[in-house]
């Protein structure tokens, strides 16, 4: 029997949840860090298989597309790489005594829970069992931010499960919403939620209904993009939990949300008479954009600070994606792969950092280049590369989003380029107080691995200067099917 698409799928599914069963069993340290990371390293080989393996028409549960492959990949490759700077991340956090055997063996298992959950809801065909797939993904990270059982983590935890139970309730709402509106079209049961379905039959769909669906999705998944004014969570559990949680918070959960948003925008696009979705985008895009702009100049914490970054690049994502377009969409996409690649290395140089020094306090890190050479200029280049500078991929996407804007709404682009502006302001002074001068604090060496935040940064060099045709070609069709 021929090997399909589908049997990849599979394996994205099956690897991580199996994984997570046996990591919950097993006891030490060592044993469970190279299970998680050969988990995620066979979970990213089934993601690669989704390629090149044939693709068998969708099913009531399970679709795959270009659309979800973009993210099934980013997601697998990140999940990978994490896990290799978690190994050696965690087992300083045991040796220092911030965390026990037995919680380990929880992080561990539930860090493979959650990407089963991501990777479940970017291939759901089903907008039900997508809604249940992001619900699973954010009450991992809700428990996994707060395993240092701190004061702080326990509020930043308990913070992000208010918040996030607030923004999925408003998505299940909406979801039902457009249920109803499907209903009497399709007619009951399943098909009124497989979306290839919904898609297909959505121009019939009572407009009314339609608007005020996505008016509640939007808000309900953009709690979970962490759009301002619903980001509140973001910070603080950037800042209290684990580093690599950081890395995975910022390089790929707040994607799965991007993702939803996307789906429902392509509904609403397919009828004619339903609202636009591109303005409300557009305008929380860009709101989030200059506040986060504004927010990186008073940030003392260095999480914190990169997480309002993460706030900032979302808004240009989403800012991207409400203007449409082949152009805006093809920027959009590129944006979210670079800014996942390098948030991830940029946390992941924090990680390092955070160890060796003992604090997150950015008045308390100074002279990493002296001190610690590979990893300053490791973090120069991440921040740089954040920041939009020439050569590295984020320019690119920035550069085709700004042109784009231009071409089609020439004062939304001179607002889109003032809040980038000031967003590299703050960057560069942040970046020359921890990175140059007299060194401070401890000059021990980082235990952890350096790879996975140079391959990151590799990656992100090399979109830069050259994208592969195949690459380029494929992210065209799928920013023309998004609109």
């Amino acid at each position: 029997m021929t090997a399909t698409a589908f049997d990849a799928v599979y394996g994205v599914l099956l690897i991580p949840i199996g994984s997570a069963a046996l990591l919950a069993l097993l006891p030490g340290y060592r044993l469970t860090a190279r299970l998680n990371v050969v988990a995620s390293l066979a979970t990213f080989i089934a993601a690669l298989l989704l390629l090149v393996l044939p693709r068998p028409a969708a099913g009531a549960y399970v679709l795959v597309d270009d659309l979800n492959i973009v993210f099934v990949v980013l997601n697998s490759f990140v999940g990978f790489t994490t896990s290799l700077f978690s190994a050696s991340y965690i087992a300083h956090e045991l040796q220092t005594g911030r965390l026990t055997p037995a919680y380990l063996r929880f992080y561990h298992a539930m860090y493979q829970v959650m990407m089963f959950g991501m990777n479940l809801a970017f291939v759901s065909n089903n907008i039900g069992l997508m809604w249940v797939a992001v619900e699973v993904a954010t009450l991992t990270t809700v428990l996994m931010v707060g395993i240092y059982r701190t004061h702080a983590a326990l509020e930043a935890a308990w913070k992000y499960f208010i918040l996030g139970s607030v923004g999925i309730a408003f998505a299940l709402f909406g979801t039902i919403l457009v249920y109803m509106a499907a209903l009497p079209v399709i007619g009951e049961g399943n098909d009124a939620m497989v979306w290839t379905l919904l898609i297909e039959r959505a121009r019939e769909f009572d407009t009314g209904l339609l608007n005020v669906a996505f008016v509640f999705l939007f808000l309900g998944y953009g709690t979970k993009v962490g759009l301002a004014p619903l980001h509140a969570w973001l910070p603080d559990a950037h800042a209290e939990g684990p580093t690599p949680i950081s890395a995975v918070l910022s390089g790929l959960l707040l994607n799965v949300a991007l993702y939803a948003l996307l789906r429902f925008k392509m509904l609403l696009a397919a009828n004619p008479e339903a609202l636009a979705p591109g303005t409300l985008m557009v305008t929380m895009g860009l709101g989030s954009l200059l506040f986060a702009a504004f927010m990186l100049y008073r940030r003392r914490d260095i999480k914190r600070l990169f997480a309002y970054s993460s706030i900032e690049h979302m808004g240009i994502i989403v800012f991207a994606f409400g203007m449409g377009g082949p152009l805006a969409n093809f920027a959009g996409l590129l944006h979210m792969v670079m800014h996942s690649l390098t948030k991830s290395a940029i946390f992941f140089a924090v990680g390092h950092i955070t160890q060796i020094k003992g604090t997150q306090q950015i008045s308390e890190i100074r002279g990493l280049t002296e001190s610690h050479p590979a990893l300053g200029w490791g973090l120069v280049v991440g921040v740089a590369a954040i920041a939009g500078l020439p050569p590295l991929g984020i320019f690119m996407s920035e550069f085709l989003v700004v042109s784009s804007t231009f071409a089609r709404q020439p004062l939304l682009a001179m607002v889109l380029v003032v809040g980038l502006l000031v967003a590299f302001g703050a960057l560069m002074l942040r970046l020359t107080s921890v990175a140059f001068g007299e060194p401070r604090g401890s000059t021990q060496p980082a235990q952890a691995s350096y790879v996975p935040m140079f391959a990151h940064l590799a990656l992100v060099l090399v979109a830069g200067i050259y994208l592969p045709a195949p690459i380029v070609a494929w992210f065209q069709h799928v920013a023309q099917l998004l609109g």
